[in-house]
């Protein structure tokens, strides 16, 4: 069985490459500098216990790749760029393969499932940094990460059990979930903190924007007849934020899209789902609506990272009606 990784990023990384020092065979998908630097010098991890590099194969497409039968593909890049991974690895012959959503929001599983039959979804708990080529860091201890994984749209099988052994071998809490998507809206409601975060500077203000966020979406989700996760999956085996010598961390996959200047950021599948969510029943979404409109200011550069105030996201209110 071969492990195929496409995205090599913070998440893409870390999998990667504590699959790799567990010995298990892995391939990666990345591009740009990341893939030039790992194809020179490795993939380097850095965690709480110390920093080690991993040297596996690693692609700049899925058409290098010759698919095995029982290769498992794990999907590690952000939601907006999903729809042409999947019709890359639908050209380059994938067919039967488990294809697995390691990613934040709900829309990918139902994306990869107009693709291919056999679609996994994955709750990832995974706090990690990418600003370096050749470079990550994940910041949980005394495990790397925490995972629950479950056939989409419900159900396990053997698949998802093997995959949990393989993980929970290299290094990951696992869990095998029959609703997977419930645990994945619970990580959604936590997700719509990511650009409160990226956009204001004061903790205050962040945590009471986060709340009306979220009440916002609770009250959609239970309109939509959603049910979510109601336990604190973080406090799992008391995984917790600890430092790493030497690094100082970035923040949210969306602040670190920011400072990568990767001109789109994830908020349209996160903050967007409870908009989406809303307008589907005929409900107001005012503050998801809005914090959607401000990371458009963020990914075009127009505005600064955590440069926003109360007033700010006020008067974008203001202007979504």
């Amino acid at each position: 069985m071969r492990i195929i990784v496409y995205g090599i990023g913070a998440v893409g990384g870390a999998i990667a490459a504590q699959l790799s020092f567990s010995g298990y065979t892995v391939l990666g998908i990345a591009r740009g500098r990341q893939l030039d630097a790992i194809r020179a010098s490795g993939l380097s991890l850095s965690t709480p216990q110390g920093t080690r590099t991993a040297r596996f194969p690693v692609h700049a497409d899925p058409s290098e790749i010759s698919f095995e039968p029982d290769d498992i593909v794990l999907l590690t890049m952000k939601t907006p760029d999903t729809p042409g991974a999947l019709q890359r690895l639908n050209a380059a012959g994938v067919t039967a393969q488990p294809v697995c959503c390691f990613q934040n929001g709900v829309a990918n599983e139902a994306m990869a499932l107009r693709f291919f039959a056999n679609v996994y979804g994955a709750t990832v708990m995974l706090p990690a940094d990418y600003d370096t080529p050749g470079q990550v860091a994940a910041y949980f201890a005394p495990k790397i990460g925490a995972f629950d994984i479950g056939r989409y749209p419900s159900g396990t099988d053997d698949t998802a059990e093997k995959l949990c052994g393989v993980l929970s071998a290299s290094g990951f809490i696992v869990d095998p979930r029959d609703n997977v998507m419930s645990s994945k809206y619970r990580k959604l409601l936590a997700n719509l903190r990511n650009i409160i975060d990226a956009a204001l500077g004061e903790t205050e203000l962040q945590r009471k924007w986060y709340a009306k966020a979220r009440a916002e979406a609770e009250a959609v989700l239970t309109a939509a007849g959603i049910d979510w996760d109601k336990t604190d999956a973080m406090a799992r085996e008391e995984l917790t934020i600890t430092a790493i010598a030497g690094r100082t961390r970035v923040g949210s996959s969306t602040l670190q899209s920011i400072v990568r200047g990767t001109g789109s950021l994830e908020t349209d599948f996160l903050n967007g789902e409870i908009v989406l969510l809303g307008r589907l029943h005929g409900m107001a979404t005012p503050v998801n609506s809005a914090l959607c409109k401000l990371s458009v200011e963020l990914a075009s550069g127009r505005m600064r990272p955590q440069s926003a105030g109360d007033d700010t996201i006020v008067a974008m209110i203001g202007r979504t009606g």
